[in-house]
């Protein structure tokens, strides 16, 4: 959640490491700080305050650091404590020794702050990371390394740890376990971040920390130890994606440009996977043979990539007759799940660090199934645990709220399911064909649709003054509404429900009236006429109907004060279509209201805490 830098080198590291920290910006946060050990007479020199990094670097013109070549930086996403300076990393020790930056949470540090009172340690703010510094203060007697091991053999959680000692210089150290953290490696300096694009100008030489891992930071070398002590010979990776990539490239906000490149990557997986009509996966991890014999599929997820889920749903029982469980990864390991023989778990994650579906995973594995897993980061822990991994290589997702991470995920989901039909013959192998067909020409649509974005904008301004949304959908689209809801309170922070069409006279029916905009899914489709049916309950209450619809569907203006038009494509391909209007809506309306789109208040990129 947290952004982490640290740096050992040769050059300046206070403007290295603010530079690189504003390019984890993405991940949220609403505290920053910075410190290094100072050239002159090793001392450790900090500074941190609440707000953006921005905030932090006009404090650094009131108070400037001390020239430095090793130093550590962190964005912190209040979790323990308020947000304000004094809960701000990086947090130091009694002594004055010992600066720690932490993402994730310790569970037992209320167990450990008493246990260090009692011994005369004082602590100055309301976190569980400072009980780190302390602890190493407590164990060190001349061993900086010794000390940390120490140190984190008592720690119980998830955590990622930079830290650096004054009476250290030459030493960076870096820990995790259950938290991301990667090495950049360098010509005469090294670095330490929480994920690639903060150190992209630098290096494409990475080392992906794995758990319980601990690596000691030179300037001319790094060692990489496990936490029992045994020295590991890493993998060393060279990271492909272009520096541009995590750039705006002259659009306003990351989520508009990444809205815009959906076309390129869904073009780019059909590429790399669909071959005349058959499909192919080379990191599944399990044979043809292995997959005719899976029985049963539980897809754990979070967000947004669990409406991707539910759509998986539809599609791979509809298409291969597998019955599909969908599962929020944080409810799937507290109900006891049965997971008979033949079962396959199918997490899902954008980052791969999430850290309620790795714990979904683990607990699966412990219970024996095999693990596929859809993930677009090469390289994170959720491919470490899985047998298998189907990478979506959308490329580096900035804005927090989701978008080519999503529609990537239902393109998967698409060609797995089409997979399974092939091998389970479920289905005809003219009609797998003619659907492998229709979603190649899925990125042309998208593109179509992007060409006409100015017509989805109207709409949303026009209707960016409702206090409340309800969105609806039926079949494959009832995913596309919660989708679509959970996008706009994303970054609008209106209030907005997602429902399946059908339900609406369960319970949400009582809230429509005449301040209550409704974004209705009603391609044309097997429950076109029940949709329409749906609306006119909507219009005889007084409520603001938005539809979107199918472009050669001219009667629906009869029933929506606004439509917006999607290329026709077939109900089975729909939510790929109506995604993108989905994501423009809540982002014009967002724009309109003049919210920050990218970084939305309370939000993380990626979640690695429970």
């Amino acid at each position: 959640m947290c952004g982490i830098i640290g740096y050992i080198g040769n050059k300046k590291a206070p403007p290295i490491l603010i530079e690189s920290l504003k390019k984890l910006e993405y991940r949220g946060y609403d505290s920053s700080g910075i410190g290094v050990i100072s050239s002159r007479d090793n001392r450790l020199v900090f500074r941190k305050t609440k707000g953006k990094i921005s905030d932090l670097c006009e404090l650094m013109k009131s108070q400037p650091l001390p020239e430095a070549t090793c130093g550590i930086s962190h964005t912190r996403w209040a979790t323990h404590g308020e947000p304000n300076r004094i809960n701000s990393h990086p947090h130091l020790d009694g002594s004055g020794k010992f600066l720690v930056v932490h993402n994730g949470i310790i569970e037992n540090y209320e167990t450990l702050k008493e246990s260090l009172i009692k011994k005369g340690h004082k602590f100055l703010s309301q976190t569980d990371t400072e009980v780190i510094p302390h602890l190493i203060q407590e164990y060190y007697r001349g061993d900086f390394i010794d000390a940390v091991k120490k140190a984190i053999a008592r720690l119980k959680g998830a955590f990622a740890l930079g830290i650096i000692s004054s009476n250290h210089p030459d030493i960076l150290i870096a820990a995790r376990i259950g938290s991301p953290l990667i090495i950049g490696l360098g010509k005469g300096e090294n670095f330490i971040a929480s994920d690639v694009p903060a150190i992209l100008e630098h290096t494409r030489k990475v080392i992906y920390l794995k758990d319980e891992q601990l690596a000691v930071l030179r300037r001319e070398k790094v060692e990489v130890y496990g936490f029992n002590g045994k020295i590991i010979k890493p993998e060393i990776n060279k990271v492909s994606f272009k520096v541009d990539s995590v750039e705006k490239q002259g659009f306003p906000h990351f989520m508009l440009k990444e809205i815009h490149e959906q076309p390129a990557v869904i073009q780019r997986m059909l590429n790399a996977h669909l071959r005349k009509e058959s499909i192919s996966f080379p990191d599944i991890g399990l044979s043809d043979d292995e997959l005719k014999r899976v029985k049963n599929i539980i897809i754990v997820a979070c967000g947004t990539a669990y409406h991707a889920g539910m759509v998986g749903k539809y599609l791979i029982e509809l298409f291969s007759k597998v019955p599909v469980t969908v599962d929020l990864s944080s409810e799937f390991r507290y109900r006891s799940p049965i997971i008979p023989a033949g079962t396959v778990i199918l997490p899902i994650s954008q980052s791969g660090e999430t850290a309620d579906t790795l714990a979904a995973v683990r607990e699966a594995k412990v219970r024996g199934a095999k693990i596929i897993s859809i993930c677009n980061v090469v390289g994170s822990s959720l491919a470490r645990e899985s047998q298998g991994v189907l990478y979506t290589h959308a490329g580096p997702e900035i804005g927090v709220a989701s978008t080519k991470a999503y529609t990537a995920q239902l393109c998967m989901l698409y060609l797995l399911a089409l997979k399974l039909a092939s091998l389970h013959k479920a289905l005809p192998a003219r009609e797998i064909k003619n659907i492998a067909k229709n979603l190649k020409g899925i990125p042309a649509v998208l593109s179509r649709i992007l060409k006409d974005k100015h017509l989805i904008s109207r709409v949303a301004k026009r209707n960016s003054h409702y206090g409340c949304f309800l969105f609806l959908g039926r079949n494959l689209n009832y995913p596309s509404a919660l989708e679509g809801a959970l996008k706009l309170k994303e970054i609008s922070y209106i209030p907005a429900e997602g429902y399946a069409a059908g339900e609406m006279k369960h319970g949400p029916i009582a809230l429509i009236d005449e301040y209550r905009a409704v974004v209705c899914l009603v391609n044309k489709s097997d429950i076109y006429e029940k949709m329409i049916s749906n609306i006119q309950e909507i219009r005889s209450r007084k409520g603001r109907v938005i539809a979107i619809a199918t472009n050669s569907d001219l009667n629906i203006k009869k029933h929506a004060a606004d439509v917006i038009y999607v290329p026709e494509t077939g109900q089975l391909l729909s939510p790929l279509t109506v995604a993108l209007p989905l994501q423009l809506i809540a982002y014009y309306i967002a724009v309109k209201r003049g919210c920050d789109v990218d970084q939305p208040r309370n939000l993380a990129k990626s979640v690695t805490v429970e």
